[in-house]
């Protein structure tokens, strides 16, 4: 049996439970192309670069973590909007995006999928009595001496080098993090008497956060903590369905 662009929709609003999330998007089938799903390519974000390798690739379906229409953006189609959807369109390319139940997955989301390239044993959500916390905490399996030693870890793992904030001078053991934008966790992770925050963004207030409030804070890179999910949830829709799925990583030093 063909497996259709809605077919593959119901199933993944179901595997990432996105109707129980609030997000600030649309999650799902965002641009609709042809109704036949073969062949797939998966990105962190819909832009034109990963649009044109899926149009390299002969794809059908583009699968990402960044879509399109976010809460208050301007509804025109013009300019770099305008380019975007012409050649989903154009070449008949479905689009599915999604963003808050890809972060927090617990086998594929971007949290878990950090967690497993960075040695963290997880044991919950730092969002008390939210069952879909966007902020992780943990225990690192190996612990780390200093603030330095734990950012050469993250900088092999990552091939990024991350930006390090003290806050103490405690071995590093316990551990909270939150892929992309997921700084203003940090006070959570501080009252949760953790080590080390680590996220992909730094805002000017986290520095003064992490020194007052005595926790060691990490800033990755949006895109370099973010690689993970939609190329492990490509990888689980090749096996579930049999696609042919390829991962594009289009490079962003933020």
């Amino acid at each position: 049996m063909q497996l259709t662009n809605l077919q593959l929709e119901t199933y993944l609003n179901d595997f990432l439970q996105s109707d129980k999330v609030r997000d600030y998007c649309p999650n799902g089938l965002q641009v609709e192309g042809r109704q036949s799903v073969q062949r797939m390519v998966t990105g962190v974000t819909a832009t034109e670069a990963l649009i044109d390798a899926a149009i390299e690739h002969q794809a059908d379906t583009v699968l990402v973590h960044h879509g399109y229409f976010w809460k208050g953006e301007n509804a025109q189609i013009r300019g770099m909007k305008q380019r975007r959807l012409k050649k989903l369109l154009s070449h008949d390319i479905n689009l599915l995006a999604y963003h808050l139940p890809l972060d927090v997955h617990p086998d594929v989301g971007n949290n878990a999928e950090l967690a497993k390239r960075l040695g963290i044993a997880v044991q919950g959500g730092l969002e008390v009595g939210n069952p879909f916390s966007v902020a992780m905490y943990g225990e690192f399996t190996t612990p780390y001496a200093n603030l330095a030693s734990l950012g050469q870890h993250i900088e092999t793992v990552l091939e990024r080098s991350p930006m390090l904030i003290e806050g103490h001078d405690r071995p590093i053991k316990r551990v909270g993090w939150c892929t992309g934008g997921g700084q203003n966790y940090i006070e959570l992770a501080a009252n949760a008497g953790l080590d080390v925050f680590i996220s992909g963004e730094i805002s000017e207030q986290t520095v003064h956060t992490a020194r007052e409030m005595g926790i060691h804070f990490v800033a990755a890179g949006h895109h370099a903590t973010e690689r993970y999910g939609a190329k492990a949830l490509g990888e689980h829709l090749a096996e579930y369905f049999g696609l042919d799925v390829t991962f594009v990583d289009i490079d962003n030093p933020a």
